[in-house]
């Protein structure tokens, strides 16, 4: 197989969550151990850190993935889902997998997959696993894909957890209460392994405080250590003063992250590159200041208000469920512009209406849908929009809601592409290059 024909292999052949939803999912982690065993337990060849949380963990990720690589160190990083290609979900010092490795992978492991019969997402966690022990990386940043206990990726032993924003998402198979959905996120809390909580949060605290103390981890509130000051928003970048609690000190970042809701996801990473140096990890202030200039350059990081155009801004955000849509929100209500323009779909497994509800009645509403079974046919979208008060206008594809939407703008308009991976995804290559 060429590398077009694996890739349609893998999407055809293995049940894939985040195109066909629920019908995918493989509780446990049994499948996950038996791939990394015919592959000689390559996660055991490199040190990690790892990241849970329903919103904030792929900022996050590849925010220390940046650090790393800035600091001198070949750091793998291994997200999901991806945007364009499925390649992004594996990188090594911002590279992504090569397309011959990805082929000859499946290849190695096709006659394991009737005997183990894994999930797409098990079969990438062992690729990235294998990938990065092949290239020796010193670290690799592993993010979750849902949850935490039973995620595939939850069979390393990391430097450190990483665990940042708990909200409503995936409640039909994490719960259908903060606390719920944190417990199976504080499901990667490992005995003896320091955890971060990027951010305090009531309802999930003593979840978090009972299962450190069970497994004797030290735990880290970061927002109590590291405290955001000030912030500066403008489109392209955002300057944050963070002060250090215990000495006081007060350092100014900026990011070219410039959502608004990175400052919920900032202590965290500073929290971890601080016990990373206790670790004998060298990373100096210089280090650390550089690179979050500049994570989109070292890790190819899109997708988290990722400005695409000007005059009229066009801006691609992830946000897909209710608490990153009110983050959204909030970055907005930041920014200058005449005219919002909203291209917007969501699949149909979670609460849209909710959403729906949150979304500013003075926008023009390009309702689509993105090309998978999950998405939500785009006239049952508009009629719930309707019902929301959200006036627009219904639209087959991504494609085609984004010209309209570009026809009609003026210069000091703003279009907003979001809803999920899968709309941003499918914005025209053209527009995303």
């Amino acid at each position: 197989m060429n590398y077009q024909q694996t890739i349609e292999y893998l999407y055809s052949r293995l049940p894939m969550f985040s195109k066909v939803g629920g019908a995918a999912l493989k509780t446990g982690l049994n499948n996950i151990r038996s791939l990394c065993s015919t592959l000689g337990n390559p996660e055991t060849q490199f040190h990690t850190i790892h990241i849970a949380g329903t919103n904030g963990k792929g900022s996050t990720s590849h925010m220390l993935s940046a650090i790393l690589q800035q600091a001198g160190y070949k750091t793998g990083l291994y997200t999901s889902p991806h945007l364009y290609d499925f390649r992004e979900r594996i990188r090594v010092n911002g590279r992504m997998i090569p397309e011959n490795t990805v082929t000859d992978f499946v290849q190695r492991i096709q006659p394991e997959i009737p005997r183990i019969d894994p999930s797409f997402f098990e079969v990438t966690v062992a690729m990235a696993f294998e990938h990065f022990a092949a290239e020796k990386v010193d670290i690799a940043i592993i993010e979750t894909g849902m949850g935490g206990r039973l995620d595939s990726t939850n069979i390393i032993t990391p430097l450190l957890s990483i665990i940042t924003n708990i909200s409503f998402d995936h409640m039909q198979f994490l719960g259908n209460t903060l606390s719920l959905i944190a417990a199976e996120k504080a499901g990667i809390i490992k005995p003896g392994i320091p955890v971060i909580i990027s951010e305090t949060q009531a309802e999930t605290t003593l979840v978090f405080r009972e299962t450190a103390a069970q497994q004797q981890a030290a735990i880290y509130f970061a927002d109590q250590h590291f405290r955001i000051t000030a912030n500066v928003p403008d489109m392209e970048t955002l300057q944050l003063t963070v002060q250090e609690t215990q000495t006081g000190e007060t350092r100014s970042y900026t990011l070219d992250l410039p959502g608004h809701y990175q400052q919920k996801n900032l202590p965290g990473v500073l929290q971890a590159v601080q016990l990373l140096r206790l670790q004998g990890w060298r990373i100096s202030e210089a280090q650390l200041t550089a690179a979050l200039r500049q994570v989109k350059r070292l890790t190819g990081m899109g997708g988290r208000w990722e400005v695409i155009g000007r005059q009229p801004y066009v801006v691609l955000d992830v946000a897909h469920n209710e608490a990153g849509i009110r983050m959204l929100l909030e970055q907005l209500s930041r920014m200058p512009y005449k005219k919002l323009h909203v291209v917007t779909g969501f699949v149909k497994d979670k609460d849209v209406p909710a959403s729906l509800a949150l979304l500013p009645t003075d926008a023009v509403y390009y309702f689509t849908k993105a090309q998978i079974p999950r998405a939500m046919d785009e006239l049952q979208l508009l009629e719930l929009g309707g019902q929301a008060g959200l006036k627009g206008s219904a639209y087959p594809n991504v494609p085609e809601a984004y010209a309209a939407a570009s026809a009609k703008a003026e210069a000091d308009d703003l279009i907003l592409v979001c809803g999920s991976f899968f709309i941003v995804g499918d914005m025209p290559r053209q527009e995303r290059d």
